[in-house]
């Protein structure tokens, strides 16, 4: 075993110390210029060795941050793509330590603690809990991104998966302006400055409902429930005026299909209708599987039609057709979906610092993001399919978005990773109310989410979940906070129901 629980649940508490950004009162810019952050996004492919000499082809997927000039932090996902586990999916933090050898090489070694699992029961993954450590190289191109490749050991400590392989690699870095702490800008109505351009993106909270063929059948072999609804989150990025990039993750939550999750990655094209609607082409491609679905090896292809139609200067709703297909699988569906989402623009530079009077006429909006460990204690009999005399902990992100100085939106993505419920995911969105209190650094909030959970034998039903939770948090300085959390979480339509321990 590479790390001792008790000594894991320190690291999810370091870490959250350093990740936990966030500030309850505006401050304002002191400096003249902004300082810019140094970020990849990092893609990785390699086969893991299971037993009985079973291989997974397991993609993955990282997003960093330069703390300093060697060390980075952040989150990544991995997924099955190739073997006979659709449906594996882990989440979790990660670390990265860089050396640029000359302008075209560099070496790197890098550690993840994630949790999740699927398609092989807690007899493969146990509780859930992964480790993956790596070193390699990767040769630096200023245009096309960096390629390289190395070893890596993917372990789950109380599972059955230990193993030693190489891997490939492919890393696209850019420069992002995320001041700690919150900060002010000028207000001007002459908007920004001209040497410094903006970048268009979305955020959509969306439903998705798959319509099933008959013919499809599940990876038991019984025929497959004819209907399937799932709630998620799309990010678009666009390029230009039409070209854009997407990352979209939904997790089942009505139907017989609990446990399904897919995160699909792709690109498109967009078409003005008129000064208020457009058309989007778009497809994708990621690892997707769980609740029974048989997507065979875990890959997923989606194409969508979808028509948005803008309701003020920043909301917008859009509606899609589409269809997916499972190639090395029985799944195939067509599927339609309906969501709200918020269009903002963002500076756009390559420098490694912004003059305020450059981001004149840009607003700054309040993030937060959370590494949070949680524990489900049992309040009802049955809550799981087996083990129900264990508690189950859970890591994993939240991200929050504050209106204003007391009310957040917020999403969080958690997956098992001790309890025996390894597999188990739920991903949830919600509104929370922050208070701070009188003239101290404590502050208290409460925050209600809902969407889908499933996995890990935990009886959830179709996938429909609920959440509310009761916060107290302490202010450290303008950008770091450690919190601890009570609340209730409810399967509607099944057995499950927990307290919840953050």
């Amino acid at each position: 075993m590479f790390m001792d629980l008790k000594w894991f649940r320190l690291f999810v508490w370091t870490w959250t110390i350093v990740l936990a950004a966030g500030s309850s009162h505006g401050v304002a810019a002191e400096a003249e210029y902004f300082p810019t952050t140094q970020a990849r996004f990092s893609m990785s492919y390699e086969s893991v060795n299971l037993p009985a000499n079973e291989n997974m082809g397991l993609l993955g997927g990282s997003l960093l941050y330069d703390v300093n000039d060697w060390l980075a932090l952040g989150g990544a996902a991995y997924g099955a793509m190739s073997g006979q586990r659709g449906g594996f999916i882990t989440l979790g933090a990660a670390a990265e330590v860089h050396k640029e050898i000359n302008d075209y090489l560099e070496v790197l070694a890098g550690g993840f603690v994630g949790a999740g699992g699927g398609r092989g029961g807690y007899t493969l993954q146990g509780g859930g809990l992964m480790l993956r450590t790596y070193a390699g190289a990767q040769f630096k191109s200023d245009r096309w991104g960096n390629v390289g490749g190395g070893v890596s050991w993917v372990d789950f400590p109380n599972g059955a998966i230990h193993s030693a392989q190489p891997y490939l690699s492919y890393s696209y870095p850019f420069v992002t302006l995320l001041p700690r702490g919150w900060v002010e800008l000028p207000e001007d109505d002459i908007g920004p400055w001209l040497n410094i351009g903006t970048a268009e993106q979305e955020f959509i909270v969306l439903y998705h409902h798959y319509r099933i063929p008959s013919g499809v059948v599940t990876d038991r072999g019984t025929p497959q429930h004819r209907s399937m609804g799932l709630m998620g989150v799309e990010w678009d990025r666009y390029l230009d005026d039409h070209w854009f990039i997407k990352l979209e993750s939904e997790g089942a939550m009505q139907g017989k299909s609990h446990g399904y999750m897919q995160i699909l990655a792709g690109a498109g094209y967009r078409w003005a209708l008129s000064r208020d609607s457009w058309v989007k082409l778009s497809a994708a491609i990621g690892p997707a599987g769980g609740g029974s679905v048989a997507t065979g090896g875990g890959v997923l292809l989606d194409a969508q039609l979808a028509f948005q139609r803008k309701l003020t200067d920043h909301l917008f709703l859009q509606s899609s057709f589409g269809y997916v297909n499972a190639p090395g699988g029985s799944f195939h569906a067509t599927g339609f979906s309906l969501g709200g989402g918020y269009h903002f623009e963002t500076p756009d530079t390559h420098a490694t610092r912004v003059s305020a009077l450059d981001l004149t006429g840009f607003e700054a909006r309040h993030l937060r993001i959370r590494l949070v460990d949680q524990r489900y204690v049992q309040d009802a009999p049955n809550w799981r399919n087996h083990h129900a005399n264990l508690d189950v902990d859970l890591l994993g992100f939240q991200l929050d978005y504050f209106v204003n100085d007391w009310f957040y939106l917020t999403g969080q993505g958690v997956a098992a990773y001790k309890g025996q419920a390894g597999g188990y995911m739920t991903g949830l969105v919600g509104v929370g109310v922050h208070m701070p209190l009188a003239e101290t650094p404590l502050f208290a909030e409460v925050d209600v989410l809902g969407g889908a959970a499933g996995g890990g034998g935990l009886d959830v039903a179709g996938g429909l979940v609920w959440q509310a939770d009761a916060i107290l948090g302490w202010q450290l300085n303008d950008a770091y906070s450690v919190q601890g959390a009570y609340g209730i979480m409810q399967a509607p339509k099944g057995k499950f129901k927990a307290r919840v321990l953050s």
